[in-house]
């Protein structure tokens, strides 16, 4: 598996990136995790919009999905027609969420460019991957995922705060990409881990490496990073834009 690093930006796309999106591709298929604000053009330095064969979405909020409403129009007026329905896992009312936030009606909304599943805890096949999703802690539905391919494991927590569902995703995962939204000096505690939290739940999984995203632009990453090492005996990167991971 590759793992591309899209946008690594916690809650607002910062400077140096946008806001979440990550793409794991495994013989020759291309999932993207999450299509946060300022994604969309990101993407296109790394695949053709027409390459992308699913989507999973962890929750609703617009850093995780607003770029969506970009990839509905490439969808729907591509120069040589309407390319065919892009499968998306979102939690319940994915669709009607990014209808209302392209001022569409609910119905058909965005039906037409995308194939809407309901995510759900448990375990589904994307392509060549076996997709675990999982409840997480945060104020709204969200889920963490695992994704599967060759023996080989990535867990991505999307958007949480400290809870025990983490750890089992990311059990023996290759890689742990974990949100590190907070420093210690200002936690959220039932919204967002801290990098010692972050590495905290990575060691007690066993992951190999851990990557930590969802960086928010106010805080210096390099604190996040010092907070992070002391709890985590394996590999520890900061997620950037662009940043390229083999699995295997």
């Amino acid at each position: 598996m590759r793992l591309t690093v899209i946008g690594c930006a916690g809650s607002f796309p910062g400077p140096d990136s946008p806001a979440s999106c990550y793409l794991v591709e495994h013989d020759g298929f291309r999932l993207l995790l999450d299509l946060g604000n300022g994604a969309l053009g990101a993407l296109q330095r790394h695949i053709a919009l027409t390459d992308i064969d699913a989507i999973v979405i962890s929750h609703l909020h617009a850093d995780h999905c607003l770029d969506m409403c970009g990839l509905y129009v490439a969808q729907r007026y591509h120069p040589e027609g309407p390319r065919s329905r892009v499968p998306v896992w979102g939690p319940h009312g994915t669709a009607q969420r990014l209808a209302r936030a392209y001022d569409l009606a609910e119905q058909p909304g965005m039906t037409g460019e995308f194939d809407f599943r309901d995510l759900v805890a448990g375990e589904i096949a994307i392509g060549p991957f076996t997709v675990t999703a999982a409840r997480v802690n945060h104020p709204v539905e969200a889920y963490g995922v695992r994704v599967e391919a060759d023996g080989y494991a990535i867990a991505y927590s999307g958007d949480t705060a400290e809870t025990p569902a983490l750890i089992a995703l990311a059990r023996d995962a290759d890689i742990a990409l974990f949100e590190a939204s907070c420093l210690e000096s200002s936690p959220a505690p039932g919204v967002h881990l801290t990098g010692r939290q972050a590495a905290e739940h990575a060691q007690s999984a066993g992951a190999q490496i851990l990557v930590l995203t969802h960086l928010v632009a106010w805080n210096d990453q390099h604190v996040t990073l010092a907070e992070a090492r002391p709890a985590f005996d394996g590999e520890i990167l900061l997620a950037s834009s662009g940043l390229v991971i083999d699995v295997g």
